[in-house]
């Protein structure tokens, strides 16, 4: 069985290329408002959050902070996306629980490698 990956970004084009990237070896859903994202979350259980931290009616952040909330997704691997790649944005990021954070445009091999490493993250080595 694939592994359930929620993506949640109010651009289009980035829930395409990410679905399409990722769907080969991953269930892939995809979601444009945060709002959408928690009522989905009502009946599934990713495992595995991206989501973008700019978008229209609630942010990224307001978005992490609900979730880590919930008592099913409270440790559900996080992903943030965002077009700034300040520091004081990732420190933030990881303050309210998230794994990972990557900076659009943002390489696919990368993405892929957090993806295993938040997936998969006793297994990933494949040395040590």
């Amino acid at each position: 069985m694939k592994k359930k990956i929620l993506v949640v970004d109010d651009e289009i084009s980035i829930c395409l290329l990410l679905q399409n990237f990722l769907s080969q070896d991953y269930d892939v859903v995809t979601l444009h408002e945060a709002s959408e994202a928690l009522e989905w979350l009502d009946g599934n259980i990713p495992d595995l959050v991206i989501s973008d931290i700019q978008m229209s009616n609630m942010d990224g952040y307001d978005f992490l902070v609900k979730v880590r909330q919930r008592g099913f997704t409270k440790h559900t691997p996080f992903i943030m996306l965002s077009g700034k790649s300040e520091s004081k944005e990732r420190i933030k990021c990881y303050r309210l629980g998230a794994q990972d954070y990557l900076t659009k445009p943002f390489n696919p091999e990368e993405l892929e490698e957090l993806v295993k490493k938040n997936l998969y993250p006793i297994h990933y080595a494949i040395e040590w």
